[in-house]
């Protein structure tokens, strides 16, 4: 592999999320690392052979970290692989992707993540990391090897977008955990009690003829797995929670000093159930998009720091399985490539800073994990997005670099693109149209 060459990026807007610090700047990269941040002016030398960036005003921040995505391999190729889902990520500012375990076959045996981790090496442009599934074959019954799935790469543990619905097993995987200060993420929707519903339980269900998905399927397993958590002492961590019961939940176990965390997928945050519309299945998700006013209190939480990250869901599906009935369509959206310009829908509103929202997107992730990045200091690795959050534009999803096409999004005006995107001091993505 050819040496990198030195990067110094200029006449950029700085935000650093791990500080909440906002202003202009400039950025030295060798060697794949940040060696220098110079707030408010531009690098005193730069080294002749230096590669120079003119930001030209754009943001300048570190590059998100997506907690839940699913990327297809091994079994779902058709659906998303590493090369295109890691295309779609370089493209929307995203430098790091935790793959979701429910793939075919599971990702329960160390030598599925050593397969990952080596088409990762081959095929993907931005850091792939694994998690694991936390159950062997998903099937819920028995605990899968934790300290070697964390020796072999693994960086957290759950069974994707199915619930552990038995709580002694659960009990004991976090006592199991705990000894290794593992991360567990469960998906907070009980089964039993989410029955055949399709969308978000109230009067626009009803008026659609649709079997409604009640609050409480999500609200009784946070509750259980938040006293299980109390219980072991364990990292545990509420992949995606979508209505304002929840957020109380989160925050009483924070409070009293518990060592709980929580997600929210962008779809709960920038659209809610009217956005169903006339039936249309690429707003089909899970959990299923909720009231306005549930929608409101997520992104409350989400400024007032409850809510620790913000996740793509990335679900790419194909079009047999969202090319039917609303009931009978399959859950699942894309998500990785406009997650940023979905977000920022929140800071044009006036509704959080762009610092604080950047956090949720990329210092947090980084920090539940134990990652390096995530902020803009001397030493933490060159994964940057450079990014317009003015830039107005039409999503297409014929442009999508996804192999699937069902966004939520598709002919939504959103304003933020991102122009440039590094990965170890690398460009993996340049916007040609600047």
């Amino acid at each position: 592999m050819a040496e990198l060459q030195d990067i110094a990026i200029v006449n950029a807007r700085l935000v650093d999320p791990a500080t909440g610090r906002d202003e202009r700047g400039s950025l030295l990269i060798r060697s794949g690392l940040i060696v220098d941040v110079v707030w408010g002016g531009a690098p005193p030398t730069v080294a002749e052979g230096t590669h120079l960036i003119d930001a030209g005003g754009l943001v300048l921040a570190p590059g998100l970290v997506d907690l839940r995505a699913f990327l297809g391999e091994p079994g779902a190729e058709f659906r998303e692989t590493l090369g295109t889902g890691s295309q779609a990520a370089a493209a929307g500012g995203v430098t790091t992707v935790v793959c979701r375990p429910d793939t075919d076959p599971p990702i329960d045996d160390p030598a599925i993540i050593d397969f990952i981790k080596r088409r990762a090496r081959d095929k993907a442009i931005v850091n792939v990391l694994p998690s694991a599934a936390l159950t062997k074959g998903m099937l819920g019954k028995e605990i899968t090897e934790f300290g070697l799935l964390l020796e072999a790469g693994a960086v957290a543990f759950g069974d994707g977008a199915k619930a552990v619905r038995n709580p002694q097993l659960l009990r004991r995987a976090m006592i199991y955990a705990r000894d290794f200060d593992a991360l567990l993420m469960n998906h907070v929707e009980d089964p039993d009690l989410r029955g055949s519903g399709v969308m978000n339980e109230g009067e626009f269900a009803s008026r659609k003829g649709l079997p409604g998905i009640p609050h409480e399927a999500e609200t009784v397993m946070l509750e259980r797995d938040i006293r299980l958590a109390r219980a072991t002492g364990s990292r545990y961590h509420a992949a995606m929670i979508s209505c304002a019961e929840s957020v109380e939940l989160v925050r009483r176990a924070k409070a009293s000093g518990l060592r709980v965390t929580c997600g929210v997928s962008i779809n709960n945050l920038t659209l809610n159930e009217n956005d169903v519309g006339d039936y249309r299945t690429f707003c089909k998700v899970s959990p299923p998009l909720r009231h306005e006013q549930e929608r409101l209190a997520m992104v409350a939480a989400l400024a007032e720091g409850v809510i620790d990250v913000v996740v793509s869901d990335h679900d790419p599906q194909d079009v047999e399985t969202k090319r039917q009935p609303f009931a009978e369509a399959a859950d699942g959206a894309l998500g990785i490539e406009t997650l940023l310009p979905a977000a920022l829908r929140m800071v044009h509103a006036g509704q959080i800073g762009l610092a604080t929202l950047l956090a949720s997107l990329s210092a947090r992730p980084a920090g539940l994990l134990g990652l390096p990045g995530g902020r803009l200091a001397v030493g933490a690795p060159a994964d940057l997005a450079l990014f317009d959050p003015d830039a107005p534009h039409v999503v297409d999803k014929r442009k999508l670099k996804s192999r699937a096409k069902n966004s939520p999004f598709d002919e939504a005006k959103l304003e933020g693109l991102v122009r440039t995107t590094l990965v170890a001091g690398r460009v993996v993505y340049h916007d040609d149209a600047v």
